[in-house]
């Protein structure tokens, strides 16, 4: 039985927009199933008010923060420490508050990985890795992919310099480069596509490149729904392998934030199929 003169440890998720957000299923999921008295509340956050709200959070006792889009770059310049991790990639999804200080970490690469490699089964070892869009959610994945030693990885992005910047960041063997969406190479078919783009969340579809999915390549869009996103049934028209929406990062990431929090590893698997159910 809770003690109610002890105050419940308080986590939650910033962004903008956020209502569309299953964060605070799963953590509560994971609460459940790790017996932590803990809650996770949804705060949605414009851009100018990032820094007034995080540090509000911080001050009135809240103990983490999971950060989406649009804030997972700029919300770097508030962390007093920073993981390897999140500063490799250049953007931070998971605050910790302690001792006064705000630790920044990124948990969305290793959770792509363990969706990708241990839910689904899918090889990246020499795999030909197409990204679209350039922005936060695109910095935290590309060091762990390029880790699985991918044959190449192409980032391609409305913009092309911000696309390219990214590309030069993480370069060390010549395997990563960058392009516009409508200039995307197809002389070779890609493995896996992977949609990046905030696009779907708006209910936009960008001008994604039409002849870089075959019927062996696997698409995978970052974002989720109660219904296939826009980039969804763009695959699937296109003829794509399989495609699938990112309910499995979601959780993976997710775990290893409450990890990093609770210093506890949930079960991802039964919260996975019941979130998928439920979509």
């Amino acid at each position: 039985m809770t003690d109610l003169t002890t105050p419940v440890d308080r986590y939650g998720v910033m962004g903008y927009p956020v209502s569309h957000s299953r964060s605070p299923v799963i953590h509560r999921l994971f609460a459940m199933q790790t017996a932590q008295d803990m809650q996770y509340e949804l705060l949605q956050v414009s851009p100018e008010k990032l820094e007034t709200a995080v540090r509000q959070f911080q001050r009135t006792g809240g103990k983490g923060l999971n950060v989406t889009v649009p804030h997972k770059s700029t919300v770097r310049k508030l962390v007093d420490q920073i993981s390897e991790r999140a500063s490799t990639a250049g953007a931070v999804n998971t605050l910790s508050f302690r001792g006064g200080e705000i630790h920044g970490d990124n948990t969305d690469g290793i959770g792509l990985l363990r969706d990708l490699g241990i839910n689904l089964g899918i090889p990246l070892e020499g795999a030909n890795i197409l990204i679209l869009g350039a922005g936060g959610a695109t910095r935290g994945i590309v060091g762990p992919l390029l880790e699985m030693q991918p044959r190449s990885l192409r980032i391609a992005n409305r913009a092309l310099d911000k696309a390219q910047i990214i590309a030069d960041h993480f370069d060390r063997h010549g395997s990563i480069s960058a392009c516009p969406f409508d200039m995307v190479p197809v002389e070779e078919p890609y493995d896996l596509i992977i949609n990046a783009t905030s696009a779907g969340v708006r209910g936009e579809t960008p001008p994604y490149p039409d002849a870089a999915v075959s019927d062996d390549t696997f698409c995978y869009d970052l974002s989720y729904g109660l219904n296939p996103t826009p980039f969804s049934v763009w695959a699937r028209e296109h003829g794509a392998s399989k495609s699938v929406m990112g309910w499995g990062m979601l959780v993976e990431q997710a775990a290893e934030s409450f990890e990093i929090w609770r210093g506890v590893r949930p079960n991802t698997a039964p919260v996975l199929k019941q979130m998928q159910i439920n979509a």
